[in-house]
């Protein structure tokens, strides 16, 4: 066999069809649209739309929101944190802290820091430096004769580009 023998699998590559190229290729003119009418023409449907039923998202009811204060952390168990030292990911005798988890690639940058979740064995003693932790994870790494320390991060003020009139 030689590069220039080298073809793809029968029905493979399928050719896409062409439409609006005459009527011989079977899909010209109309383009298989039929003819007149609102399916023949752009924008074909208005989504949602239910022939003038009630729609289904009115009528369900409203329901819930989204709590701007509300804080996303991301979690990392003790069993991860055990198990990136033996991998050597991370050192515990150094403070393990947001920065170290991202080095590591055990989490991504979030808004509102790192929370330890209490599952898994912990056998290192280790120093943390997380924005939250359960009670059973405190209980874990102070059993494990380290420390953990739970810091809250500072909110940014909103700084606005442009003065609201009449304000002082």
């Amino acid at each position: 066999m030689k590069l220039n023998e080298l073809e793809p699998n029968e029905g493979s590559n399928k050719k896409r069809t062409r439409v609006g190229r005459g009527i011989g290729s079977g899909k010209g003119k109309t383009c298989g649209h039929g003819v007149k009418g609102q399916k023949s023409r752009t924008g074909v449907a208005i989504n949602g739309f239910e022939g003038g039923q009630m729609p289904l998202y009115r009528r369900l009811p409203k329901m819930g929101f989204n709590n701007v204060f509300s804080k996303v952390y991301s979690t990392i168990s003790l069993a991860q944190v055990q198990s990136a030292i033996d991998s050597k990911k991370l050192d515990a005798k150094a403070v393990i802290d947001e920065k170290a988890l991202i080095a590591a690639g055990m989490v991504k940058k979030t808004a509102d820091g790192v929370r330890l979740l209490g599952n898994g064995a912990l056998k290192s003693k280790v120093s943390l430096k997380v924005a939250g932790a359960t009670a059973s994870a405190k209980e874990a790494v102070e059993k494990a004769g380290g420390s953990i320390e739970i810091y809250v991060r500072e909110v940014k003020p909103v700084v606005r580009k442009k003065p609201i009139p009449g304000a002082k």
